[in-house]
């Protein structure tokens, strides 16, 4: 299980043109990264200001002022900055990458001598570095930029923005730990952890892999840090709220091998599951893999709307309990789905098993989806499945729900995460491991990658969701033996397969969710899908 686990393909090979995908991931390059360099740069008028650029310019020492924001608005010029390196290895972009190029610049300007780089923390209290990691947002913003770091140089060949990144997250290492004289620290909000991988996968340096490991390990321990941290400073609160909140809402009650059930803040909870899923590969930690292979269960099975959205509370943006999942008042940030889908596409790359791709799938199409619209300049946080928008005016308990999408919001870390992911989309469709080519989504495209030092090509054709059929065809040059792993959604009640005119029997070669086509495969074989997928009448566990 923990061995050879499947790897997705690099995005400039995977060539998407799809009826139903494409205006999304061309809605990318063509509006929603100009929009979003806009909007940072203040320059949308009616809008939510974000005075991010600013910041980095000030703290840079290139203009005076004063820092404007949440504690994390630095987050937004990172989430776009990997939006933007997606976009360059799909279709490069001079003008695009000079702008690019001009923003790295002023993060490292804005970087401190030692590496260290936040702009509310240079700014605006200077003397406050790592005294509130409860709700500072330092180490949450550091992992938004390390995963930008690793995405632009691997889309561009820059290491710029990796070397500054590398500079703080050494820093950020020189800091925590176990060892004497290091804060105990770990992050209130969590983010830093997958990222600490990523950045650990690009320079095969350790201490990035250990570092990840520790903030893990560390939450849950006793002294609690929080409240060490609160006594050291003295009281105070940047959020008032977190007076009231308990440990779980951190996922700091217990270590993370004893979670059952998936608790808090939804967003950190689940950004959290996906660093623990890679470490879980990494370090071969089979009882940190059962911790999350439960948390799966509970949030999909007790915890899930149907849409894949989760986190049902506006209070907190968090899990309640089982089955509490209220339609209109509900919450389902964008943000969570997304990091949900993270978190199954390690899963699932982990485990080769199709249960995460069917929810990953649903999260994707439905949840981040609509936290968007058609013109990618209008964005919803919030995603109830039911909306009357009098009573959204009237009831103090639905005010946080927006009946029409916003240009921005004060706290906009959905907009840019939704980029990054579209941005993404071809990293989800396909993972290869050794001998073995997954197929996780169903998107037209047209991919080259190599198994067995040979190239293959690999084409879908289709109008699924709409239609039931999947046209497949399989190009390699060279007598190549090898297993095409094709995911059968759980939600099928049937599939007919043909490879070359000839049925394969479905059930016989079917393994936890996928059918197996292995063979000699030599030329071109053309392989026929067709999926039975009437409408369904769905009904709610009546728990709910």
């Amino acid at each position: 299980m923990l061995k050879n686990k499947q790897n997705p393909l690099a995005l400039k090979n995977v060539k998407i043109k799809d009826d139903f995908w494409s205006r999304y991931v061309e809605l990318v390059h063509d509006a929603i990264i100009p929009y979003q360099w806009d909007i940072m740069n203040d320059k949308i008028e009616g809008a939510e200001p974000s005075h991010c650029i600013q910041n980095f310019k000030i703290a840079a020492g290139l203009e005076q002022g004063e820092f404007y924001g949440m504690v994390f608005q630095d987050t937004d010029l990172a989430k776009w900055l990997e939006a933007v390196a997606y976009s360059l290895e799909i279709q490069p972009n001079e003008k695009l990458e000079e702008i690019a190029d001009y923003a790295i610049d002023l993060v490292a300007q804005a970087q401190g001598a030692d590496g260290y780089v936040n702009t509310y923390y240079t700014i605006a209290e200077p003397e406050g570095r790592w005294t509130n990691l409860q709700e500072g947002h330092e180490l949450y913003t550091a992992g938004h930029f390390i995963e930008a770091a690793v995405a632009y140089y691997n889309a561009t060949g820059k290491d710029k923005l990796l070397k500054v990144m590398s500079k703080f997250a050494d820093y950020i290492y020189e800091t925590f730990g176990h060892e004497e004289g290091k804060l105990k620290g770990y992050p209130g909000h969590q983010e830093i952890e997958l990222a600490l991988v990523k950045l650990y996968e690009v320079t095969k340096n350790k201490k990035y892999l250990e570092l990840s490991k520790y903030f893990i390990d560390e939450r849950g321990q006793e002294p609690y840090y929080f409240d060490l941290e609160f006594e050291e400073r003295g009281g105070g609160y940047i959020f008032p709220v977190f007076e009231y909140l308990t440990r779980e809402y951190l996922q700091a009650h217990s270590s993370v091998l004893k979670h059952d059930t998936a608790e808090g803040h939804s967003v950190r909870a689940v950004y959290m599951y996906a660093g623990m899923a890679d470490l879980a590969y990494e370090y071969k930690d089979a009882e940190m893999l059962k911790a999350c292979e439960r948390l799966f269960d509970n949030i999909v099975n007790r915890r899930m709307y149907i849409t894949g959205g989760i986190g049902s509370a506006e209070s907190g943006e968090r899990f309640t309990g089982d089955y509490d999942l209220p339609n209109d008042i509900n919450y389902s940030e964008t943000c969570a789905s997304i990091g949900f889908a993270m978190f199954f596409q390690r899963m699932l790359n982990i485990t080769k098993n199709a249960k995460y791709a069917d929810v990953m799938e649903k999260a994707l199409y439905n949840t981040v989806l609509a936290g968007i619209s058609l013109r990618g300049t209008e964005f919803f946080y919030v995603n109830p499945l039911e909306v009357w928008p009098y009573a959204c005016e009237k009831h103090p308990a639905k005010s946080h729900v927006k009946t029409t999408r916003q240009k921005w919001f004060g706290v906009a870390c959905c907009p840019p995460n939704i980029a990054r992911t579209l941005a993404s989309l071809g990293q989800y469709i396909y993972s290869v491991a050794k001998d073995e080519v997954y197929m996780n989504m169903f998107v037209e495209n047209k991919t080259t990658f190599f198994l067995n030092d040979q190239e293959v090509i690999l084409e879908q054709q289709t109008k699924y969701p709409f239609q039931n059929m999947v046209n497949i065809s399989c190009d390699s040059k060279e007598e190549n033996e090898f297993t095409l792993a094709i995911r059968i959604p759980s939600w099928c009640m049937g599939a007919k397969v043909k490879v070359d005119g000839e049925n394969i029997d479905v059930n016989e070669n079917l393994n936890k969710g996928y059918l197996y086509i292995k063979k000699v495969w030599h030329g071109i074989s053309k392989i026929e899908v067709i999926f039975d997928m009437p409408a369904q009448l769905m009904e709610a566990n009546p728990k709910v």
